[in-house]
């Protein structure tokens, strides 16, 4: 694989320090053909979706905050009690990737690590990159979302650590279930609702609002991720001289909110124009501003 390419594949030797390496004899990682079989069909990622995996954004051929995704990486794989993820090895593999890209303003890479074979004791992982879509009109026309309800108290994450709320992992068939469920509802995204009445995050995103001078997020400890793209979001914000903190708020304080938005590595900032069908307020100034800002930082 000479030439540079829309589609990277890096396959990692030795996910984890704690496990041994698949060739001792090998380099840390290698590139490989993202159209051939590389997985086993007894991999427990494929059977079972026991693994976990990040999505980093790539802009202008540099990963961004880097080191929160491996952070974030290494909590997810401590709460399913995976071997801990080698950084440095993590690290070069993404690089590797992103390098490998043909030139683009905008791309993506996702680390995934399983558990392995079953049985193997050996984690199996890769780095997958390629060009982001055209989210331009996400960005500036925004979505419409729906409120459903998650099916947990906002106090999940230290009542039922073993629900694995906030931790990444590939088990993805609710966050592609409610996707549907939007749809249905005549909607475009989600936002989720603790069962006891308390705002949450997006299936891919985290919340953001704004109520005068002040941009809020749901708190931490609400069994919802540690969100790498909402630390950026507050940076920003307090470089305009606006005020930033963490409400546990309801869904009335995203209704009456003068605007909100749905943040993530790839889409960066998607305004809220409505939820449940009501009409939201909007900042397409700040909006505009923002994505300009996320698509070109680099940590």
């Amino acid at each position: 694989m000479g030439a540079m390419s829309s589609q990277v594949l890096v396959m990692l030797n030795q996910p984890s320090l704690d496990a041994p390496a698949h060739d001792p004899a090998a380099a840390p990682w290698r590139l490989a053909d993202p159209a051939a079989p590389q997985l086993s069909v007894l991999d427990l990622g494929a059977t079972r979706g026991d693994g976990i995996f990040e999505t980093l954004s790539i802009g202008f051929g540099k990963p961004q905050a880097f080191d929160h995704h491996l952070r974030r990486f290494a909590a997810s794989a401590a709460a399913l009690d995976l071997p801990a993820p080698d950084a440095s090895a993590w690290r070069a593999a993404i690089l590797a990737a992103a390098a490998e890209l043909d030139p683009a303003e905008e791309a993506w890479a996702k680390a995934v690590m399983t558990r392995g074979v079953e049985g193997d004791g050996r984690p199996t992982g890769w780095v997958y990159a390629t060009h982001s879509a055209d989210f331009t009109r996400e960005r500036t026309e925004g979505v419409t979302v729906v409120l459903l309800d998650r099916g947990y108290r906002h106090d999940v994450e230290s009542t039922s650590p073993w629900l694995l709320t906030g931790a990444k992992t590939l088990s993805y068939a609710i966050n592609r279930a409610v996707a549907r469920e939007a749809a249905r509802r005549g909607a475009q995204d989600v936002v989720f609702v603790s069962s006891d009445g308390y705002l949450l995050e997006g299936p891919t995103s985290t919340l953001v609002y704004r109520r005068g001078d002040t941009l809020f997020s749901p708190g931490t400890g609400l069994g919802i991720l540690d969100g790498t793209t909402l630390a950026n979001v507050f940076r920003f914000a307090g470089e305009r001289g606006l005020s930033t903190g963490f409400e546990l708020g309801t869904p009335d304080s995203l209704r009456s909110a003068d605007a909100a938005w749905l943040v993530s590595s790839v889409r960066l900032a998607a305004p809220i124009r409505s939820v449940d069908g009501a009409p939201l307020g909007s900042d397409p100034e700040f909006t505009a501003a923002l994505n300009s800002w996320l698509r070109v930082l680099a940590e």
